[in-house]
Parts: C-alpha cells; sequence; structure tokens
C-alpha cells in the first residue's frame, strides 16, 4: 500500500493514505537514502510503501519512492549530518519580520539559496504589518521591492486582522506547500486565520529577547480544507547549509546566475578576478549591496571551508 508521510517524531510516523486515513507505521529495518547523511532517514512528506499489522491497528514502511525535491537544512550540533525539513514540494513560504522578532536578510538569503539549490519555488510573506510605523512600513516596502526585482514573489500580510489572507490562500490552493521562519515570526497564527480548524499551538514573543519561543516540535503535513497540503514547520534559529560548493553557491543567487557566463573565468567566485561580470554589476548598481555581502558571508562560512564535511 502506498501513503504520504504526515508526521514523523523519529521513531514513530503517521502515514495518510489514498482515502484519508492516518496509520501509525514504524520503519522496517534501516533506511539509507543514496548520497545523503540524514539524521532523519524518512521525512514530512515522502512517498511511501506500507504494510499492516496483522491486527490492522499499525503498519510497517518497508519502502520510500524518490523524493522530487526537498528542503534541507546541515544539523547545528552535527556538523556532518543533515536533516531534512520536508520533501516533494510545490512551494515554500517564508515567513519574515521587519520587528517583533526581526528577520534578517542573511537568514532570508541563506533560505532562499537552500531552496534554490533543491528547486523549490519561494513566496515570501511579510508577516505582521499592523504593527509596523511609517518608517518601519517604508522599510518593508524596500525590502520587498528588491526581493521581486530578483524574482521571489512577496506579498504583506497580518495574521491578526487577515490582511491578505484571501490572497494567501488562493496560492495554497491544491498545492503541498511548506511554511518556515524564525520562532515568533507568526506561523501558526498564520496557519491558523487560514485554516482555523486546524487551531495550532502559539506562543507569545519573549519580553526579555524579542525572540520567539517554540511551539511547533516536529513538522507535520495538515490537509486544506479547500485543498492541498501545509506543512507547519518548528521554528528555525539558524539555517546551516548542506552540501553546496564554493564555485557553485553563484548558481543560486538567480541575479548572479543570469550573468555569471559573462565572467572571464569559468571558475570565477566573483572575489578579485579580472572582468567579473557579477562585480560590475555591483558596481553598476545591478545587484544589491545586501544580496552580495550575503553571497560574502557564506562563501566565507565555516560550512563553505570545511573540507571534511563536504
Amino acid at each position: 500500500m502506498e501513503g504520504i508521510v504526515i508526521k514523523s517524531t523519529g521513531s514513530w510516523y503517521q502515514v495518510i493514505d489514498t482515502e484519508g486515513k492516518v496509520i501509525e507505521c514504524r520503519i522496517k529495518g534501516k533506511f539509507r537514502i543514496q548520497g545523503i547523511k540524514t539524521t532523519n532517514p524518512i521525512a514530512v512528506g515522502d512517498v511511501v510503501n506500507y504494510e499492516l499489522d496483522k491486527e490492522a491497528i499499525g503498519g510497517m514502511i518497508t519502502a520510500i519512492k524518490n523524493r522530487k525535491n526537498y528542503i534541507i537544512r546541515k544539523s547545528i550540533n552535527l556538523s556532518k549530518q543533515a536533516h531534512i525539513i520536508a520533501s516533494n514540494l510545490d512551494q515554500a513560504l517564508l515567513i519574515v519580520t521587519i520587528v517583533n522578532p526581526r528577520t534578517s536578510t542573511g537568514f532570508i538569503d541563506r533560505f532562499l539559496i537552500t531552496a534554490e539549490a533543491y528547486q523549490i519555488p519561494v513566496i515570501i510573506l511579510f508577516n505582521k504589518t499592523d504593527i509596523l510605523s511609517n518608517d518601519q512600513l517604508l522599510e518593508q516596502k524596500a525590502l520587498m521591492d528588491m526581493y521581486q526585482n530578483i524574482g521571489y514573489p512577496c506579498i504583506a500580510v497580518s495574521a491578526s486582522n487577515g490582511n491578505n489572507l484571501s490572497s494567501v490562500k488562493e496560492l495554497l490552493k491544491d498545492k503541498k506547500s511548506l511554511v518556515s521562519g524564525h520562532s515568533g515570526v507568526g506561523k501558526s497564527t498564520l496557519v491558523n486565520a487560514i485554516e482555523p480548524t486546524l487551531d495550532l499551538r502559539t506562543a507569545e514573543i519573549s519580553v526579555a529577547h524579542s525572540k520567539g519561543m517554540h511551539t511547533t516540535t516536529f513538522a507535520e503535513m495538515f490537509p486544506l480544507t479547500f485543498g492541498g497540503f501545509i506543512i507547519d514547520t518548528p521554528g528555525i534559529k539558524e539555517l546551516g547549509l548542506f552540501d553546496i560548493k564554493k564555485e557553485e553557491l553563484s548558481r543560486y543567487f538567480p541575479e548572479m546566475r543570469e550573468i555569471m557566463n559573462d565572467c572571464q573565468f569559468n571558475n570565477c567566485i566573483h572575489l578579485n578576478e579580472p572582468k567579473c561580470a557579477v562585480k560590475n554589476a555591483l558596481i553598476n548598481g545591478d545587484i544589491y549591496e545586501s544580496r552580495y555581502d550575503s553571497y560574502l558571508s557564506v562563501l566565507s562560512s565555516e560550512e563553505m571551508n570545511n573540507k571534511e564535511f563536504k
């Protein structure tokens, strides 16, 4: 029998069958996904084969189908391993906020790099617009303009007053969508506003640190009453990149990818090489400085320079 994994706790997996019935399953034997070292052999979104036990109260996962894509992050405490957040996605919704807490462009860009690497379209939702001052609204507009010019759709939303949630609903319809972002940006509140029947647990922002408190422990996929699935994920503090080489990094910046073939050298990494099309575009204002700064930050990061990790 075939089903889709909708929840993983590490030892037990919830699988939904073609008729919408949920079966509690375990893994048969040891799974290893070829070419990838992961802390979780099976992820939410995986299509699996399973067998029911004799009492038909549970099941045993016997095989996993090939993934069309997945979103992955390097395990923070296990530097040589990675954790697959979810697989077989149609799109990812990255929830960001200008304040309370503030999402850095560095984090946004790291998420976009990961999504680009695994060919997952991203829509950026700027949440909590209802609490922004006029200056903060202008700052948000500048960020939205930047990412939209690069090619990422952006929507200003408010989970509190419902601003633009109908547009988000339309984007989610009949698709398998991941929702991600820092703790405290309002992921669960936003999902509850879109699909009130889910009633996901939410928590207040920590006043002392202006940071979110974790409410989601494991990634979990929920069917939407208007069609499709939404995957709620634990809040991400840091997003370690996995299995991306220095010479490949610029491919995952769309604005760099468009012009990198015009560089004099095929292996140009856009630092100090002569006749670098990317550096020329930066000087001419055709590439945003914050994006190039993110590129440099990732290029010089530990995961880019750890040969043992690769």
